[in-house]
């Protein structure tokens, strides 16, 4: 699965041919979540409070690069990178 940043130790991922609702896949210390867009975890196991506000931080600000990459997922076509949170 094609990553689309990396920042403080968190990988964000998109998978090719997604499934609605629109959502990226976040993995920090071996535990992963799903997010929306808002950055709110809608599934998965991510424990650390610090690790989750920085993904809805990052969402937040990318909201609308998550939206073409979203609609790039879903056809099939490449998934571009999106700057990480410095």
């Amino acid at each position: 699965m094609p990553y689309v940043s990396m920042f403080f130790g968190i990988i964000i991922r998109m998978f090719h041919n997604e499934h609605n609702p629109p959502h990226f896949h976040a993995e920090y210390q071996g535990q992963r979540g799903i997010c929306n867009f808002k950055g709110e975890m809608i599934k998965g196991n991510i424990s650390s409070k610090t690790a989750k506000k920085l993904i809805k931080k990052w969402a937040k600000a990318h909201t609308k690069e998550l939206e073409i990459n979203w609609g790039k997922a879903v056809q099939g076509k490449q998934i571009d990178r999106i700057k990480p949170l410095d």
